[in-house]
């Protein structure tokens, strides 16, 4: 049994600091944007905190200090003054269909305080209602009001092509949301988080103060879990998860980098670890992937629909400037924006001179669950098609048998259908160069899970390599040429050379594509010395 208790299902601050459960302190931070600043928006993907720290906020504006008792802000705070906070999660509203619906969840929020502070709703508009509530709770309790507004863009995003609706909805949202900057004056705090950047709605035009803290460096580590803290506040909870699954606390220590970390919010931003996954496997013991259990691929794959699907992966690796960050989803070229706004890519690295960024999947959690969402719409193959393509694959390579594996999948790409990209698409050799790219790079990637395997880009060529206890396979992807440039290329790049010495047999392959055919049609397997072990030709 763990010594630890995980806050595996609640974000409840009160409830995690009574009940002894793990808590990564934050409060520092929290306190100085506090010092700071008067209106804050932070923007975070799903999953990652943002209600915690929101109720954090709660607890401490509400001058709960008991639950405080041993972290920073208790050294930092010397006043405690309780102010009323109105708190406001708008992913109540995420099932809502209708405006009517989303009317009377809204107004629900709105009549909670309205019955805690002794007032009555005298009008319909949701704006002038909202202001009024603020007057009267700083009336009665003679203190300025805090405000917390979080999941903002849930409603929104639920209904981002849903025109009419939408446009019902920024409506209703706007006289809302303005109601803070109209009535600063009544309001000590004012704290909004969501997915999307503040800039890319117009119900936020009027917020011209609305710090974003988004990507700025000091604050990158306020939400999510940093290498930092979990190389030491939670050291002890790795070294109990090392000896669960019999492994040494550097390997957790990597298997839990591997599957859960890579995120980056800013230039310099810390490593941080997504939290829901990493304390999920951390309190289950095992490697297994949350990440898409919050159900945002959903929205996500929905999303993609409206862009050239031939393209949804390339976007791994990609370059973007500053201004890409505030692009509005619905009105982008690429989906890039919602990409990174929603977790599926990070910054991986930032260029100041150029103001670009370079941005990856974050993870392997998150590779495989966009890999895993994206292969039946991309390749319109069932789940359980691509389940058993994965299982011959992984048993012949477990076996050091690569042709086996090459055979699988030759036999899995006979089978897709021919529409999947048009004819006047499938005639440009760039297309048909690209949608081959695309498979082997989703095939070889979801391979991760049982293999270590290692795609280096889908821009390009598509180099793979593959690693077992007993075989290093390096291959050499070639659309249109010959396995003899491919093998070749192996040897000039000295892909093969780190594995050389390290005791597993190294087997190196050049695979041929031809368009016209579609599938492989050539492949040659060699030792490191150059041997043929097995060469097929189709």
């Amino acid at each position: 049994m763990s010594r630890f208790r995980y806050p595996v299902d609640t974000d409840q601050f009160a409830e995690i600091r009574q009940q002894g459960k793990v808590y990564v302190d934050k409060t520092g931070l929290m306190y100085d944007i506090i010092s700071k600043y008067k209106y804050v928006f932070l923007a975070r993907p799903r999953r990652f905190g943002k209600s915690l720290l929101c109720n954090t906020l709660k607890a401490y504006f509400q001058g709960q200090k008991e639950l405080f008792e041993g972290l920073k802000v208790a050294a930092l705070e010397t006043e405690w003054k309780k102010y009323p906070v109105l708190h406001f999660d708008m992913s109540e509203m995420r099932n809502c269909t209708s405006i009517k619906d989303m009317r009377d969840v809204l107004s629900a929020m709105l009549e909670k305080y309205e019955t805690a502070y002794g007032t009555q709703k005298r009008i319909d508009d949701f704006g002038t209602r909202f202001s009024q509530l603020i007057h009267h709770v700083n009336e009665t309790t003679g203190t300025q009001v805090v405000v917390i507004i979080d999941e903002y863009d849930t409603p929104l995003m639920r209904n981002l092509y849903n025109k009419e609706l939408l446009e019902e909805l920024r409506t209703l949202l706007r006289g809302f949301y303005q109601t803070v900057k109209l009535d600063g004056a009544y309001l000590r705090f004012v704290f909004i988080t969501g997915i999307t950047k503040f800039s890319q709605v117009s119900i936020f035009s009027e917020l011209n103060n609305l710090m974003q803290i988004s990507m700025e460096d000091a604050y990158s580590g306020i939400c999510g879990i940093t290498q930092r803290e979990l190389d030491t506040v939670l050291r002890p909870c790795v070294e109990e998860y090392a000896e669960a699954l019999k492994i040494t606390t550097e390997e957790a220590y990597a298997l839990l980098k591997k599957n859960y970390d890579g995120y980056h919010f800013s230039p310099n931003s810390e490593d941080v670890y997504a939290p829901f996954s990493l304390l999920r496997a951390l309190n289950g013991k095992n490697a297994n992937h949350y990440w898409f259990e919050s159900g945002t691929m959903t929205a996500l794959i929905e999303h993609l629909k409206h862009y050239p699907i031939i393209n949804a992966l390339k976007y791994d690796g990609v370059r973007v400037r500053n201004a890409e960050f505030d692009i509005s989803c619905e009105d982008a070229p690429t989906p890039i924006p919602l990409l990174y706004q929603s977790g599926y890519l990070t910054i991986d690295t930032y260029n100041p001179l150029q103001k670009s960024y370079i941005l990856h999947f974050p993870n392997l959690e998150v590779r495989e669950g966009m890999l895993n969402g994206l292969m039946p719409l991309v390749l319109k193959r069932s789940t359980s098609d691509n389940s058993a393509l994965l299982f011959k694959m992984t048993d012949a390579l477990f076996e050091g048998e690569l042709s086996g594996a090459l055979v699988a999948l030759r036999a899995y790409i006979a089978k897709i259908p021919y529409d999947i990209i048009t004819r006047k698409d499938w005639d440009e050799s760039e297309s048909r160069e690209g949608f081959y790219k695309m498979l082997f790079y989703m095939v070889f990637s979801l391979l991760n899970s049982i293999v270590d395997t290692e795609v280096k880009s889908i821009l390009g060529r598509a180099d793979v390599l593959i690693q077992t206890k007993t075989h290093v396979f390096v291959l050499e992807l070639k659309v249109d040429d010959s396995v003899d440039n491919a093998l070749a290329q192996i040897d000039d790049k000295g892909y093969a050379i780190p594995y050389e010495a390290d005791g597993r047999e190294v087997v190196k392959c050049g695979v041929s594509i031809c368009s016209e055919a579609r599938n492989i049609t050539h492949w040659r397997i060699t030792d490191a010395q150059g041997n043929t072990l097995n060469e097929e030709k189709f």
